[in-house]
């Protein structure tokens, strides 16, 4: 299903690529954009629209005013310097960055920032889930394994499409409402985390060892907002709680078309 008929024309959702060393053409440093992003926001009747690879702010702004809403994906990890300049160099070493010298991270930051400005509904999954939190502030937790004392694996990439541990939804979230439940399975890959929200987020999902799983704005000062860190465009096709968390954010774009 490409859209939806009763929305009119389909929402254009900005979805942000990762940057990859070598693509296919020329092995070319090259934008990157996993499908299932893609198939995700056409299956909620949103039309993808991928951001270019500039960190020139004006043309940002002019992406964001131009669309109807904005999906910041996965990917490598976030540079240190933008959130914790003394971490130990053992943990240092398990830092994987862009291969772009960091204008992935910039480019994202002035999305953030105009998001935030023109009041554009906002889908954060994994990495921008964290980026998010760096905007406003805060700090991240650079590895799990190194920095956080739990049982539970984080980094299951080995099953990047199975549930593998569990989320405590706050009850009356707006996760918990769309989801219907207020314990969600989520899948698992990342070694970066968030333990403390900045200021403007309060989290509304969490596992059981206190790791932000679900951010979401304390007052609403956007059409939609909802930060994950899990991956829910690898759980759509089996589980329609995944599903409609795309649906409520294409819904709510659609509301807000220019």
């Amino acid at each position: 299903m490409l859209y939806i008929p009763h929305m009119g024309r389909p929402p254009l959702i900005l979805v942000t690529p990762s940057i990859e060393r070598r693509g296919v053409e020329f092995h070319d440093l090259s934008a990157s954009l996993s499908v299932r992003y893609n198939n995700a926001i056409l299956k909620a009747g949103g039309i993808p629209v991928t951001a270019p690879t500039t960190t020139d702010r004006a043309v940002l702004a002019e992406c964001v005013r131009r669309t109807d809403g904005v999906l910041l994906t996965g990917g490598d990890d976030i540079n240190p310097e933008l959130y914790d300049k003394k971490l130990p160099r053992k943990v240092l070493k398990t830092v994987e960055q862009t291969p772009d010298g960091g204008e992935r991270d910039a480019r994202e930051l002035v999305l953030i920032r105009e998001i935030f400005r023109q009041h554009k509904p906002v889908l954060a999954i994994c990495r921008g889930h964290q980026m998010l939190n760096v905007a406003f502030g805060a700090k991240l937790v650079a590895d799990i394994g190194q920095q956080v004392k739990t049982p539970v694996n984080h980094r299951r990439m080995d099953q990047p499409l199975e549930l593998v541990h569990e989320v405590a939804l706050t009850p009356g979230s707006l996760a918990a409402k769309i989801c219907k439940t207020t314990v969600l399975g989520v899948n698992s890959t990342h070694h970066q985390a968030i333990l403390q929200p900045a200021a403007p987020f309060v989290a509304t999902g969490v596992s059981s060892d206190g790791i932000v799983e679900v951010m979401e704005l304390k007052k609403k000062s956007l059409p939609f907002f909802l930060s994950v860190q899990f991956h829910p465009e690898r759980l759509v096709q089996k589980h329609a709680r995944y599903r409609a968390i795309f649906q409520k954010f294409v819904e709510a774009c659609g509301k807000n078309k220019n």
